[in-house]
């Protein structure tokens, strides 16, 4: 018999969650192993951990099996098994994953052809059940990992990066040029059974630094989707990489709210630099990491910054709340709970904004994975490390604490290959 932990009892499907306390520093031990390549998303079902990314094995902790799985897993939260019957093959990198209703999961990503399979055991993939041409957008049940024939989704001219979900309605960010047979660039809302373009929610971006318009990142807390990527305008307005939509508006409009400072300029290499982005849990102010390299203080380049979502002053240019500066390492991932806003990357240091790839007075090590006061904006004294590599991609809040997705294997001084979990106290 498996006795359940307190948080495991009713456990969330994936959304903000609110902490109290910070998160231990001491990772489960039970977590699986992802194998090889990088974990870029992680969703919870019920007590189902769904992991996509580009991968071809996982391990269940203390065992010597190695598990065939295309880019995507799912796992049981409390006892760290690998579902032996979700094995579809996603013949693409996985890049984002959301909760779906039924018992089903979310995945977009660069993908065009999804099979499910059947397996004997964990060790080997069976013969295909059936298959699906789903481009870059697919929803799967998580019984056996088949596709839901009846949503019919299908991105175009590009992929998917970004997901969000809220009732009946599907926010889906990347950058496609259009989705199910309806121009939409790089945004769009969907009918999260049927996949139907929402004609309702039309946000136009536009006048991307780079190549083409691109969502980076989204979160969604009730009627406000933040919205952030390559792009300085939001239906003609300026909103230079980032900004909000009021989704309740009908048809959906964007927001008043702007803030200027990510018209600043870091690295050409950069042209658009902001990647993560989380709400907290009263959806009261919501905190964006970005990369960029060491651009100095008056830079928000390679940062972490709190935004209020309705601030006292001026809507016309919101100035962040606080910011706090890496001294030139990037960040990609962010998750705030209310006690700790938490920030993962490649980054050596944290309180640091006169290092330029260095410790600069006042700086503290935090390696690959921090956390900061909301208050303050400083860093906390949770300092876990990880082994630095590409970085963090993914978190996930849940009520036992915060999954963590990335490219390296050392976790909490432990090996935890690409997937770990930090428990609530």
């Amino acid at each position: 018999m498996v006795l359940l932990p307190p948080w495991a009892a009713s456990p969330a499907a994936a959304g903000t969650i609110r902490h109290t306390r910070v998160v231990s520093a001491n990772p489960v031990n039970n977590t699986p192993h992802v194998l090889d390549g990088i974990v870029n998303a992680i969703a919870l079902v019920g007590r189902t951990v769904v992991v996509g990314g580009s991968f071809s094995q996982v391990r269940n902790a203390g065992s010597r099996t190695t598990v065939e799985r295309s880019n995507i897993f799912a796992y049981d939260l409390v006892t760290g098994r690998v579902l032996a019957g979700f094995a579809p093959i996603l013949d693409g990198q996985v890049r984002a994953l959301v909760d779906g209703p039924g018992g089903t999961v979310y995945a977009g990503g660069e993908f065009t052809e999804t099979t499910a399979t059947q397996t004997e055991g964990l060790s080997a993939v069976g013969p295909a059940a059936s298959g699906a041409d789903t481009n870059g957008l697919v929803r799967l049940r998580l019984s056996d990992g088949a596709p839901m024939t009846d949503f019919g989704a299908q991105t175009y001219g590009g992929g998917v990066t970004a997901l969000a979900r809220s009732g009946s309605r599907l926010y889906v960010g990347g950058d496609f040029v259009g989705i199910s047979g309806t121009g939409r660039t790089a945004l769009a809302r969907l009918d999260a059974v049927s996949g139907v373009v929402d004609a309702g929610f039309a946000v136009r971006l536009g006048d991307p630094r780079g190549r083409r318009v691109k969502i980076a990142s989204m979160a969604l807390s009730g009627d406000r989707l933040v919205v952030a990527g390559d792009f300085t305008t939001m239906n003609g307005l300026s909103r230079p990489q980032l900004g909000l939509v009021d989704v309740a508006a009908r048809p959906a409009k964007v927001a008043d709210w702007r803030t200027s400072t990510y018209a600043a300029r870091c690295k050409a290499v950069f042209p658009s630099y902001v990647r993560g982005v989380d709400f907290a849990p009263d959806g009261s102010y919501f905190a964006i990491v970005t990369t960029g390299g060491p651009q100095g203080p008056d830079k928000p380049c390679d940062s972490t910054a709190r935004f209020e979502t309705r601030p006292r002053g001026s809507l016309e240019n919101v100035r962040p709340t606080w910011m706090n500066l890496t001294g030139g390492d990037s960040l990609y991932a962010v998750a705030v709970t209310g006690a700790a806003v938490y920030v993962g990357g490649h980054q050596r240091w944290l309180n640091n904004p006169l290092g330029h790839d260095s410790a600069g007075p006042g700086a503290v090590p935090r390696p690959g994975i921090s956390a900061i006061d909301p208050r303050t904006g400083k860093a906390l004294s949770w300092n876990p490390t990880r082994e630095r590599g590409i970085g963090v991609k993914a978190f996930l809040a849940h009520h036992g604490g915060l999954l963590v997705g990335s490219d390296t294997t050392r976790l909490g001084h432990e090996y935890h290959a690409r997937v770990g979990m930090f428990p609530l106290p």
